[in-house]
């Protein structure tokens, strides 16, 4: 494997030999999904309920705390996927972020600068203010569309509440591909599992229609669902109302594949509650993405990123991801949740 120029713009790792008995060589990038954590600015907003993530409240969340968590989530960002490729994410989603000005400040990390991600967010119906978010290298992704879907949980719940909406971009992939992704944060099991199931229902019902829009004129449209879904792989919203399988011999055009299906299964998981795993952060692929032999880039793997500075290593919360806050005291870590990616590749020769 070596590194290698490739029409003077990017820079990939070559693969040769992909497949057993290949002498084929691929281009490779990588895209991923982070849950930033309570990722607020330290300026009270009085449209929203942030009071709490100010130098006043609570959190007592000042420009010191607020400067630490940039350098330590800019660290994760920076490592996600450099062992395969030197840019690392080439895009990716995330969720409780306050607005685009957090984002400028973060992208701009010594760190992470170099690879000039440019955000896209909106300002959606969640009443602390937190939003869902994408960000994109510019060598990688070309934005042609981005709205933001507006989720109204009452159509769901008789009391539904406001919550997070549901964020659509669409852009060019290298020049070759056009791809669909929706980035959630679905709505959070807070009154318990059972009552806030037909939530989350419903949101992923919602992205499985347009999903089908997008299908209904391109049944190899490659569409990617990423985010903190509240709910795990195996549970009903990603399979039943999603249509989502961790088996590809099952893949159907109107389906999508789930490959942390079996990292669950496995005991893997992305945040842990009452010493229990739950993996919630995920990434999910429709049937474009899973053809090898294709010109335009195809799905290769998945992973959980955890390294060991990113892990909680005494008191209650020992082996858990070392999260910001513990309680209201400043915690000196980086996020309650791991981030995952994908690994793509495209064919060259």
């Amino acid at each position: 494997m070596k590194r290698v120029f490739l029409s003077g713009i990017c820079l990939f790792f070559i693969f040769s030999g992909f497949a057993q008995n290949s002498s084929s060589q691929y281009r490779l990038m990588v895209a991923g999904f982070y849950n930033l954590e309570n990722f607020f600015d330290t300026i009270n907003d009085p449209l929203k309920f942030d009071d709490d993530f100010t130098p006043n409240g609570s959190y007592h969340y000042n420009s010191k705390i607020y400067n630490d968590k940039l350098e330590r989530l800019s660290d994760v960002l920076s490592q996600i996927g450099t062992d395969v490729t030197p840019d690392g994410l080439a895009f990716w989603g995330t969720a409780e972020v306050e607005n685009i000005d957090v984002l400028l400040d973060l992208v701009t990390m010594p760190k992470i600068a170099d690879r000039n991600y440019k955000p896209i967010i909106y300002s959606g119906g969640d009443a602390r203010g937190i939003n869902c978010a994408f960000l994109y290298n510019p060598k990688y992704f070309k934005p042609v569309y981005s709205t933001s879907i507006p989720v109204d949980l009452k159509k769901a719940v008789k009391d539904g509440k406001p919550t997070r909406d549901i964020l659509w971009v669409r852009g060019i992939l290298t020049g070759i591909d056009t791809i669909d992704i929706f980035v959630g944060h679905w709505p959070s099991r807070r009154g318990g599992e059972t009552l806030t199931t037909p939530m989350r229902n419903y949101v992923a019902g919602i992205i499985k229609n347009y999903a089908d829009s997008i299908r209904a004129f391109n049944k190899g449209a490659k569409i990617l669902v990423m985010g903190d879904l509240n709910d795990n792989p195996t549970d009903e919203s990603i399979i039943k109302y999603l249509g989502a399988t961790g088996k590809k011999e099952a893949m159907t055009s109107d389906k999508f594949f789930n490959p942390f299906i079996e990292f669950y299964k496995k005991g893997y998981g992305t945040l842990a509650h009452n010493d229990a795993w739950g993996l919630f952060d995920q990434i999910i692929l429709s049937n474009g993405w899973m053809n090898q032999e294709q010109k335009g880039w195809f799905f290769q793997k998945a992973q959980i990123f955890k390294k060991d500075f990113m892990i909680q290593q005494s008191g209650k919360y020992k082996g858990y991801p070392k999260r910001t806050w513990n309680f209201s005291e400043y915690n000196y870590g980086y996020s309650d949740h791991f981030p995952t990616y994908i690994q793509l590749l495209q064919k060259i020769q």
